[in-house]
């Protein structure tokens, strides 16, 4: 570590979890969780995405809008309380009912002081075999963003956002210290035993990735589980794990149960990292206009 770097330690929580039928009990297990996580010593605990209920938009039913709440709602209340209660930042997963037909996947941020600090509607949105996420939810409009909280700067984005570099430089960009990403992705069991460990490692790489290339803290909560769909349901593969900002795990969760990580990570070596692999000072922004554009024909 260089001279000018004085340890910046904060405890990461990440809760692994499985989903069950009742909403109720859904919420009731994530409370429990993030009080399992601060008595271990965590200061910023994140649920997986969509952690209220099963996974629903394995198909397309419009009776299952009935899941989604207001921000400010019962979620929001329950997480709001259990922050204060226990002195933890607490990211966690909501399907937002914004107004009567205009519905998204949003996360939401909560300091350690009980207050929402502020929400990041999922951008990227998947339409997949038994990923029907377009039937469900509005693109977000809240843009990238970081967000204070009492131990660091954190940006939030939500699974399909995983896979673009895009968001995760401009939240890096924005001062983010640390990328949560809430996530809910798994196999289709007639897929996992030929595809299953090349789709996994792709999905961790791809996060690692962010970290290396942006200097940051990546960490990914999964649930873990078979959930029943209309078809043959997925296989949600757990295997949450925290990257440092060089993209070495610091610790992941099994791919077959339940788990809560807590892991210590050190913010100044966001700073050691960056010094030594500068890819803001020698990115070429002047270059970079086309991004914008769709595709380059021709």
């Amino acid at each position: 570590m260089s001279q000018n770097s004085a340890k910046r330690a904060v405890a990461i929580g990440l809760v692994q979890m499985s989903c069950v039928h009742d909403t109720a009990a859904n919420l009731a297990t994530a409370v429990e969780r993030v009080a399992s996580a601060a008595e271990r010593g965590a200061q910023i605990v994140c649920l997986p995405e969509l952690f209220r209920s099963r996974y629903f938009c394995q198909a397309e039913d419009a009776r299952l809008f009935s899941l989604a709440e207001p921000i400010p709602g019962p979620t929001t209340d329950a997480l709001c309380h259990s922050a204060l209660e226990r002195g933890v930042a607490i990211i966690g997963s909501v399907f937002e009912r914004r107004a009567a037909g205009l519905f998204h996947n949003t996360a939401v941020v909560i300091d350690a002081d009980g207050s929402l600090v502020g929400c990041y509607r999922n951008m990227h949105i998947p339409d997949d075999p038994l990923f029907y996420e377009k039937f469900y939810f509005t693109p977000g409009d809240l843009g990238f963003k970081s967000f204070a909280t009492r131990f660091a700067r954190i940006g939030v984005l939500v699974c399909w956002d995983q896979w673009f570099p895009e968001g995760a430089r401009l939240t890096a960009m924005s001062g983010a210290e640390i990328l949560f990403y809430p996530t809910a992705i798994g196999w289709h069991p007639h897929e996992k035993a030929e595809f299953g460990a090349a789709q996994h490692s792709a999905w961790e790489t791809m996060q690692r990735s962010h970290a290396i290339a942006n200097g940051v803290f990546v960490a990914a909560p999964n649930r873990v589980g078979f959930e029943p769909g209309p078809a043959a349901g997925l296989d949600f593969w757990g295997a949450s794990f925290v990257s440092d900002p060089f993209g070495c795990v610091l610790a992941r969760a099994p791919h077959d149960r339940e788990e809560v990580l807590v892991v210590q990570c050190d913010l100044a070596r966001i700073d050691e990292v960056r010094q030594n692999w500068p890819f803001f000072r020698d990115r070429r922004i002047d270059a970079y206009g086309d991004l914008t554009k769709r595709f380059r024909d021709g």
